[in-house]
């Protein structure tokens, strides 16, 4: 069901998407946190019944040990450790907040070309959602410590907390981010005086895009969402100052295929070029992108395709 192609460029085409809805908690009586991941950074969900390799975390790491899955050595994060993890007090003991189960319940995610095991304590079910009846997670109260990046409902009375999984890699492991901004710093300057619009849920993805633009020595503007994207972008003599578009897909209100089409159907702004910067690399996305005339697809957010396609955009 989560590779099924037909079924993805249907969610995408109608502003639409679905959610891996779980616990981290015993939730029979209904009063447990729920979570949720968007499926298309799922590659399956399993009990893990072999060895987990230990790392030298210790009590302080958010990470358990390494699984091996078809010989693929897998890190595992427990979730709940790391949503009790604070940046700011690293060395933290985090045993109590260790998930209580007796089997290894893991989503295996894939994504930004990594491969996690996420341990949770139990599945709910697939939520199908319009991505406008997704709200931005700072919005509402839950975004604290930017791991919460949208929020959506479960039925009537509960909400889903739909999780930044990019914050969580690197929060685990913050020499990802490091390395990011090493290579986003050998970049070469961009001579534009266009401004480059940005829409990105994730804080820390939108963090790693300002400092790749920033880098080219070229002014932006970020946004949240598609929508605030688009409401910016078609305000009065605002076209002609946009040299071009950097867009994720997994957005609240607007995704970035509504953003990526409705600005390709317009005459008004058709010949703006919007890149998808996604950590959701299937083919069906990068053919769906294409069929909605793209301008260039990049795994979240590799600084050296970034630059090219804006030096190849922007340079007079």
């Amino acid at each position: 069901m989560i590779s099924d192609v037909d079924t993805t460029i249907s969610l995408h085409l109608n502003n639409e998407a679905q959610f891996l809805c779980f616990t981290l908690s015993d939730d029979s009586n209904n009063d447990a946190e729920l979570y949720g991941i968007n499926i298309f950074k799922i590659r399956e969900i399993i009990y893990y019944d072999g060895d987990v390799t230990e790392t030298m975390g210790g009590n302080d790491s958010m990470m358990l040990g390494f699984l091996t899955i078809r010989g693929e050595s897998v890190p595992l994060i427990d979730i709940n450790r790391w949503l009790h993890y604070d940046p700011n007090n690293p060395h933290r003991d985090l045993s109590d907040a260790s998930i209580q189960s007796e089997e290894n319940l893991v989503i295996v995610c894939e994504f930004s070309s990594y491969v996690v095991g996420l341990k949770i304590f139990a599945i709910k079910r697939i939520v199908h959602k319009s991505w406008g009846d997704v709200s931005v997670g700072d919005r509402q109260g839950f975004g604290a410590g930017a791991k919460v990046s949208a929020i959506t409902r479960f039925e009537q009375d509960r909400v889903i907390q739909i999780l930044d999984v990019e914050r969580m890699l690197v929060d685990t492991f913050p020499d990802l981010q490091e390395l990011d901004y090493l290579k986003a710093r050998f970049v070469e300057a961009i001579k534009s005086d266009k401004l480059i619009f940005i829409a990105e849920d994730s804080q820390v993805a939108m963090k790693s895009l300002e400092k790749i633009v920033e880098n080219l020595h070229l002014k932006y503007e970020s946004f949240p969402d598609g929508k605030a994207l688009l409401k910016r972008l078609f305000e009065d003599n605002m076209i002609d100052q946009v040299g071009a578009i950097i867009t994720d897909l997994e957005m609240p209100i607007i995704s970035g295929f509504e953003v990526l089409k409705r600005i390709k159907e317009d005459a008004r702004t058709k010949h703006l070029p919007v890149i998808i910067n996604s950590s959701m690399s299937s083919e069906s996305n990068k053919q769906l992108a294409d069929s909605l005339h793209a301008d260039g697809f990049v795994i979240k957010s590799h600084p050296n395709e970034i630059q090219e396609l804006l030096h190849a955009y922007l340079q007079v």
